[in-house]
């Protein structure tokens, strides 16, 4: 069961919560729209290498995010996995096809 479906009980193929090795793998010197959903100030404290920060918690968040591409993949994550997922839940409803959300955020990254 994928942390998604654990926290909203439903099944989303659009989402895959992948691991920290994973992720470093697949977003490691490539060009892919890597968001970094924390708030401005957690973001300044030190975020992953050509990440993009568009706070979750910000009352705009999906329209702030409407200069991403829905077609290519996206790499979310936060501090510890609970704010991405809910972020990935709405980029989803968005109609983004592909969200790669990092399981247990920056914290399990480092």
């Amino acid at each position: 069961m994928s942390l998604l479906s654990f926290l909203f009980g439903t099944k989303n193929d659009k989402v895959t919560v992948i691991s920290a090795a994973d992720f470093k793998q697949q977003i490691e010197n490539k060009n892919v729209q890597l968001i970094d959903v924390r708030t401005a100030g957690e973001f300044k404290s030190g975020a992953i290498k050509n990440a993009t920060n568009i706070d979750y918690l910000s009352g705009n968040f999906i329209s702030k995010c409407d200069s991403l591409n829905k077609d290519k993949p996206v790499y979310l994550y936060c501090r510890s996995g609970a704010r991405s997922a809910r972020a990935a839940k709405k980029l989803s409803r968005a109609g983004f096809s592909k969200i790669y959300d990092l399981k247990g955020g920056i914290s399990s990254y480092k």
